[in-house]
Parts: structure tokens; sequence; C-alpha cells
């Protein structure tokens, strides 16, 4: 198939640098990085997927694949060959009385919620709204609700799948089970996943939700308290303690421009919880205390001002089989010299129905993990990178003393490929036989790659 005959056959459009939208195609969420492929196939359907594999195969050259495009380490978007982008794919179906969700490859969490929180339903998203929903899902998914229902790879219940060598498949428990459970938590290694069908819960759509905002230099016995606190906390109760910078915004007083603060985001499902929370908003004098009843949706945007496309961006994170004082020692040592005007560091409280799903049951290998460590480093010019990634590098490796030596996978920075493995850990072996048996090529190569060898 020539590029004329892959233009004719496509329902979406296929564009080569100089075509209006090319630009806006291949730009990248992660302004770092400036990727440019030889052209872009709009996708509206499967059969448009499945037409770019199939010359994408027969070509050679770099495949790569963007959903949401919400990629720290840019692999949405790779330099040549052919980028397969998601983003018109944009159809969400609920079933209300079977508490199901179909999304296609572009759906942002967003988008999903707004259509699920109709019915008083919803799915274990991250916390960034503009994510897409399969791009999460195949590494993991992890957010405000996953205490208590999983992550969002936990609600598939089944996927099509466009593989390597051209199939189109429905895959599920009963239906190509080996590539169903590949695909929970394996990344895009293994296909293109145009479509997921995951279960809903009851969620909303009001909750009880806020941030209370103390100043930083009693951290280090807020975060003791957090860790207790938590301890004893519902699954329906979720909170992480971020720590940054506060911005020059009215909605700050001025005194505290530029200062580090700690702040306790939270959601919390039932919205009478009020009396629990409680105790967090008196751990001393806070510097903003934003706390009632919200809708799930609004709750679900909370991080999304200070995650902006078009911005520098870094991650590091680190598994943690418990919040000790040390982490949290590292955390208070390093928070003052944070450098980036978007940074933020945080603990993520994980276990609970995460922690009793069976190791082996999906790829995701952080079952065990009691809480994860972040930093999302965030700049705006690139002058600045080497303070804003010499500072993050430094806090990391600090961290590293207290982890486990697991990392969650959609956090892995682009410079950290050699972590791959041990976000699978005992699982890792069995995805590369799966990926011998899938993508003996490694056609889908532009990913947390799971080489077939």
């Amino acid at each position: 198939m020539s590029i004329s005959e892959l233009g004719n056959f496509l329902e979406g459009d296929l564009l080569e640098p100089g075509d209006r939208g090319f630009e806006d195609g291949r730009r990248l969420w992660n302004a770092r990085f400036d990727r440019s492929p030889d052209l872009v196939a709009r996708c509206t359907t499967t059969r448009d997927v499945k037409a770019a594999i199939d010359f994408a195969r027969v070509q050679g050259g770099t495949l790569s694949v963007r959903g949401g495009g919400h990629s720290y380490a840019a692999n949405s978007v790779a330099d040549d060959g052919l980028l397969i982008d998601l983003a018109l794919m944009k159809a969400v179906s609920v079933d209300a009385s079977t508490r199901r969700v179909t999304v296609e490859g572009g759906v942002t969490c967003a988008e999903m919620d707004a259509a699920t929180q109709l019915h008083g339903l919803a799915v274990p998203t991250p916390t960034v709204s503009s994510v897409g929903v399969i791009g999460a899902a195949l590494g993991g998914g992890g957010g405000y609700l996953s205490r208590r229902y999983g992550l969002t790879l936990d609600s598939i219940i089944s996927a099509e799948v466009v593989t390597a060598d051209g199939q189109v498949l429905r895959v599920a428990d009963d239906q190509h089970p080996d590539l169903f459970w590949a695909i929970r938590g394996g990344g895009g290694n293994f296909g293109v996943v145009t479509r997921l069908e995951l279960g809903l819960h009851e969620v909303g759509p009001q909750v009880l939700s806020g941030q209370i905002i103390y100043p930083f230099d009693g951290a280090a016995d807020h975060l003791r308290f957090f860790r207790d606190f938590m301890d004893q906390a519902p699954d329906e109760f979720q909170c992480y303690p971020f720590c940054f910078r506060v911005p020059p915004i009215d909605a700050f007083p001025a005194e505290t421009h530029g200062k580090p603060v700690l702040d306790f985001v939270f959601c919390h499902q039932n919205p009478d919880a009020i009396d629990f929370v409680q105790p967090l908003r008196e751990l001393g004098e806070p510097i903003i205390d934003a706390v009632g009843v919200n809708s799930y949706a609004e709750t679900q945007t909370t991080f999304d001002a200070n995650m902006p496309k078009g911005l520098r961006y870094t991650s590091k994170a680190h598994d943690l089989a418990e919040l000790t004082d040390g982490a949290i020692d590292t955390m208070v040592e390093y928070v003052p010299r944070m450098a980036g005007a978007l940074t933020a560091a945080y603990f993520d409280p994980l276990g609970r129905a995460i922690s009793r799903v069976e190791t082996t049951a999906t790829p995701y290998g952080g079952r065990a993990t009691s809480y994860g460590f972040h930093i999302i480093a965030g700049w705006i010019e690139s002058d600045e990178d080497d303070s804003v990634l010499g500072w993050a590098g430094e806090f990391h490796d600090a961290m590293a003393a207290h982890s486990t030596g697991g990392v969650y996978v959609n956090l892995i920075a682009d410079d950290e490929t050699a972590r791959i493995p041990s976000a699978y850990g005992p699982n890792y072996e069995r995805l590369v036989e799966l990926k011998r048996r899938w993508d003996p090529e490694n056609l889908f190569s532009s990913n947390y790659n799971i080489a077939p060898s």
C-alpha cells in the first residue's frame, strides 16, 4: 500500500509535513520534546487503525500511537515513520443497567466522567481529567477511587485490539485470555486498543472534597499524622499530601508567594463525612481551607490547571513498602530546594482494593505497594532544564533508599528505560514471552517497551 492509497482508504485524514493540522497533530503535551513523524494518520474508525498498522508493517520504519497524549516520556509521538492519532475516536456508550461503559481510543477521563456521572457511576481513573482513558488503563490508572475500587485496569471487562499482524480481536477472560492479561498493565506493547469496555461503580454525583494547605514548616509532624490517619481511614477516602511552592496568584496571601507548602488534597465518597476529615483541618492554622461538597466530576479536575499542555515536564517515581520516617524526612529536606514553577512532589496512598488482587492476576507489579512517591517537575524555559532536572534527580536518588525497587510504569521518565522490568516484577518474563508471540518484530516499540528478546 502506497501513501496515496492509504490516504484514499482512510475515513480520517492522512497528514504530511506542510498539511493543515500536521503541526498540531505532532505537538506533544510535554514541550521538552519536539518530535516529527513523516505521516500522521488521524483515525476515526478501527478500520482506519488496521489500515495504518498494515501500512506501517509493510513499509517498515517507526510506528507511534497517541490517544490522550499525556506521556511524561513523550512516547506518544516518535520521530519519522507513521503516527496513529486516535484523538478523533470519541465515542462513549454507557449502559447503566449493566453498569458498563465503552470508550474509544481518544476519550479522556473528563469525557468519560461526563457521561457516566449522569447515572451516578464512575470508573477509577487518574486525577488529571485530560488524560486519555485507554492510555492510563493500559499501564494501571490510579486515583481518588482506587483504594475502594482498584485501578482503571481492574475495571476492564473487554477490549478491542488491533494486533501487529492486522487482526482485529475482542479480548476478554474467555477470548484470547493471554492477550487480555497482557494489555491490563503491559501498555501499548501488544497492539492498538481502539475500544475498552469497563465496569462502573456507584460514585457521586456529590462527594466531599477539597484542599487544606499548611505552611511547610510543620510538614514533618503533619505528614506523620497523615500516615497514621490514613492507616485507619476507610477505603472510600483518598488524600494526597502535595508539596509545592505557592504561585504568585491572588488565591494565596502575598506573604506566602514563593514559599513551600503542604497541601492535603482529598476526596471522600460520602459527602456527609465532614466530621471524619475534621482532624486534617486542625493540625495548625491553614493558609487555605477549601473543604466542601462538590461534584465528583469537578473534583476530578482539581489538578488540571497545574499540568497544562506545552510546558516542560519530567517525572520521577518510586514504590514504597511503607511511608517511613526516613521517607518523610527526605521529603522535608528536598522540598525547600524545589525547582520549577509548576513542580510538585507527593505521596500516593495505595493498597486496599489494589492489593486485594493477586500480583500475577495482571502485569501491574505494584500490588504490595502501600505508597507511591512521585515528583512532577514542571517548568517553562529550556534554560531551566539543568537546575530542575538536577534537583529532581537528586531528590529521586535520595528517596531510593526508602523504595521497594519498583515503580509505576506510567511514571517512568524518558531516561529510565532500564527500570521497565522493575515495574512488572515477577510478571516481566511472561510479558516478554507474550511480546514474542503477538509482536515478534517489535512494531509497537514507541512506548515503555517490552522487547521480544
